[in-house]
């Protein structure tokens, strides 16, 4: 699970700390996945990402990789049919809480990144008419194949990165049950206060 989101934070990295890259071509999912994935491995090569360093994370994230990721589709598709009963401050927070979530949980994750990271990309069948497809790659791990998936939809803007998949576990799919669950037993602002404890527990370095 670690490896699994610090792969959602690295294929859409395409600029930091002063290096400055040419725009990922949004046109193409595979294309983006290629280029921003290759980009941000020369980047690990300049300076790698320090485990705890929790605000240089969030400054990826908020100024590299919500661009190119959705993550309000994603807790959408999280949380199922309890999001339409959420109020839009409620949808809000939940997003906001879910992408706390998800760095601190995965921070650590990103030291595992080497500057010889090996990445493989396996031919898509993808058509020009396709609206949402899944883009594979693979990834060497210890002298091992491992195959993750990606899933992008076209949005107006562009290919837009909203779920993926490592050993069988989707993420949206992995989350699901346990939103579902706290819904059902506090309603949309117990799921909110279970997030907000949550990352105040991992900000404070407790596990």
């Amino acid at each position: 699970m670690k490896t699994l989101f610090l792969i959602l934070f690295c294929s859409t990295l395409f600029t930091r700390g002063g290096v400055a890259y040419a725009q990922v071509n949004q046109s193409d999912p595979q294309a983006l996945i290629e280029t921003a994935t290759q980009q941000v491995l020369d980047e690990v090569r300049i300076r790698a990402v320090e485990p705890g360093d929790i605000p240089r994370i969030m400054g990826i994230v908020n100024k590299s990789i919500l661009p190119y990721t959705d993550l309000r589709r994603t807790t959408q598709l999280a949380m199922g049919r309890h999001w339409k009963t959420a109020t839009p401050a409620q949808q809000e927070q939940v997003t906001e809480q879910f992408k706390l979530l998800l760095i601190h949980t995965y921070s650590g994750a990103i030291a595992l990144l080497r500057p010889d990271q090996r990445i493989e990309y396996p031919p898509s069948r993808i058509s020009p008419a396709d609206t949402d497809v899944v883009v594979r790659t693979i990834a060497m791990s210890n002298g091992q194949p491992m195959e993750i998936d990606y899933r992008l939809y076209k949005a107006p803007g562009g290919w837009r990165l909203y779920d993926l998949n490592v050993l069988g576990a989707w993420l949206i799919q992995t989350y699901r049950q346990q939103f579902n669950d706290k819904i059902q037993q506090a309603g949309v602002e117990g799921l909110i206060q279970f997030l907000t404890e949550r990352n105040q527990q991992l900000a404070s370095g407790r596990p």
